[in-house]
């Protein structure tokens, strides 16, 4: 299929641009394979538009006369309004965006076609591969195979789980102070007869020393993981698993989620200015009652670990969602290296990517769209907002700041590189990601683009960092819902003010520490000094003191 016959109308002079807090811009639109470009008119104030036709969420047409107006809402939540003239000028555009917004075909999305401007000094897809990243962990941190699905695994690793057992994959994922180690699975699928298998409660016991206990944290409800048995699923029996204590803490998926999420945009953009309004709305959408649930699961399984001295197996149904949010959770509140940078992006590839959260399905459509499928959630949002949480409240502690949570928000949903393109690795394999498209790792990973995710305030932390999760601590993440409701010049403003107090605090703390050493090399040439004048003086005592005795053999 070729762009061209998507495009019916390719061009549209004398197009009118508006944007919140912007001034009314007039210029040209311009619809390619991947992009809609806005280029001003004005000489003296040349401004570009480039908007990837995959971030957009969903359009409205509006009709006044003989003008249109095409309202444009992103995934990235941004509302952009463009006036054409003429009527079917304006409604071929909104056909043409309709059509290039929805392809179909995953190749047929940019960054297939893109091609980087940029030196690569790291190739980001060979960054965190797994054999490397498993290697960090001691020699106990190894896979625990099992299971039957086979597209969140590497196959020669299939192989031998497969041979292990039949009910479910379950994955070592980080060894804290051996013993204590963490993993996270699918469900057992006991089904309701109760079925078992040995080879299951072998292994998940085979993490457990003599008289030591584990916790199994279950990121369903009693009544969701009972009702699972129904369909095949379960979870496990305390007889087959005695030495496991089962704690279940429910935390909402699906279309749950993306429903809190339209209610918590649509209270955003609401310009009512009624206070009680505002709170009501807000109160109705539950986003911040989620992000308490899985704060208070992820904290619950870094205190088993921390002040238990306990092993513990999170999981929920498929063990692609919620199970993820909890395990990354609780590695950054125990694992300072998980709050670099490096760590962070590690993280993501190892508990996300790699772990077969399916971004496609999850990230198809944002808050706007008015087609909704059963299988869209903002869980990757809402993991990125309770990282900002506790971001919020530690922020000395983390390498990275808000503005490289929010760029992953955004890439997430549409990219020009193919780290989260597809479910899984199995189709990441067969799209050929790595030969055809470009890894957003390669991007962020530039010493040019690296310093603008770095956070000032940062000061390695090596202690555990517990997250407040009582409702006073935590906030609604502006800095994504509410960046294209208000003016940013001063928050812009304020940020470069940090920096520069920050940078200069650091030249005075430089300037110090370098004084201070002068006068420590001043003190030791002093000592020096004065053991050299000592020296001399003693030797001119001896001296003196040979000559008396010199005179007084001669004069007896």
């Amino acid at each position: 299929m070729e762009f061209a016959e998507l495009i019916k109308t390719p061009r549209a002079d004398n197009a009118v641009l508006h944007r919140p807090f912007h001034p009314t811009v007039e210029g040209t639109l311009c619809l390619t394979g991947h992009h809609l470009i806005f280029s001003s008119r004005r000489q003296d104030n040349e401004e570009e538009l480039w908007l990837l036709h995959s971030n957009i969420d969903c359009i409205e047409k509006r009709f006044l006369g003989s003008l249109g107006s095409i309202v444009i809402k992103c995934k990235d939540l941004r509302i952009i309004q463009l006036d054409i003239p003429g009527m079917e000028e304006c409604l071929n555009i909104a056909s043409s965006i309709e059509a290039l917004s929805t392809l179909d075909s995953v190749t047929l999305m940019y960054p297939f076609f893109y091609r980087p401007m940029f030196e690569i000094v790291e190739d980001g897809w060979s960054a965190f591969l797994p054999e490397k990243e498993f290697e960090v962990l001691n020699s106990v941190s190894t896979f625990l195979f099992g299971g039957k699905e086979a597209d969140v695994c590497p196959a020669q690793y299939v192989r031998r789980s497969l041979r292990l057992r039949v009910l479910r994959l379950c994955f070592l994922i980080w060894d804290y102070l051996f013993p204590q180690v963490m993993m996270r699975s699918s469900q057992p699928l006991t089904g309701t007869n109760g079925r078992r298998c040995k080879e299951d409660e072998k292994l998940v016991n085979a993490t457990l020393r003599p008289g030591k206990r584990g916790y199994i944290i279950d990121t369903r409800s009693l009544n969701a993981a009972q009702q699972a048995r129904a369909k095949g699923g379960g979870f496990e029996q305390e007889v087959y698993y005695p030495q496991w204590r089962r704690i279940h803490r429910c935390i909402e998926r699906f279309n749950i989620l993306q429903e809190s999420l339209i209610k918590l945009v649509e209270a955003c953009n609401d310009q009512s200015h009624n206070m009680d309004r505002w709170l009501s709305k807000l109160e109705a959408s539950n986003w911040m009652t989620y992000i308490k649930e899985i704060l208070t699961a992820a904290c619950l399984a870094a205190q088993c670990i921390d002040r238990e001295g306990a092993s513990v197996l999170v999981h929920g149904t498929e063990g692609t969602d919620s199970t993820l949010q909890v395990t990354s959770l609780a590695q950054i509140i125990l694992d300072p290296d998980c709050r670099t940078i490096q760590g962070f992006e590690s993280l993501l590839v190892r508990e996300w990517l790699q772990a077969g959260h399916p971004f496609q399905q999850r990230c198809a459509q944002s808050a706007y769209s008015n087609s909704k499928q059963k299988l869209e959630a903002p869980v990757f949002l809402l993991f990125l907002d309770c990282v900002w949480q506790i971001l919020h409240q530690f922020p000395c502690s983390f390498e990275f700041n808000e503005h490289f949570l929010v760029t992953l928000f955004e890439h997430a949903y549409a990219s020009q590189f193919g780290t989260f393109l597809g479910n899984n690795e199995n189709e990441r394999s067969k799209l050929k990601l790595q030969q055809k498209t470009m890894s957003l790792w390669s991007w962020v990973n530039q010493p040019k683009e690296l310093k603008n995710f770095q956070n000032p305030l940062f000061e390695a932390n090596s202690l555990v960092i517990w997250p407040s999760v009582a409702p006073q601590s935590l906030q609604l993440w502006e800095g994504v819902f509410l960046r294209w409701n208000r003016p940013s010049r001063f928050l812009d403003e304020a940020e470069e003010e940090m920096k520069k107090i920050v940078d200069y605090n650091r030249f005075l703390q430089d300037k110090v520490n370098s004084m201070r050493k002068q006068i420590m090399e001043k003190e030791t040439e002093d000592r020096i000094d004065r053991m050299d004048k000592m020296d001399r003086m003693d030797k001119m005592d001896e001296m003196d003191e040979m000559d008396e005795m010199d005179e007084m053999q001669e004069n007896p």
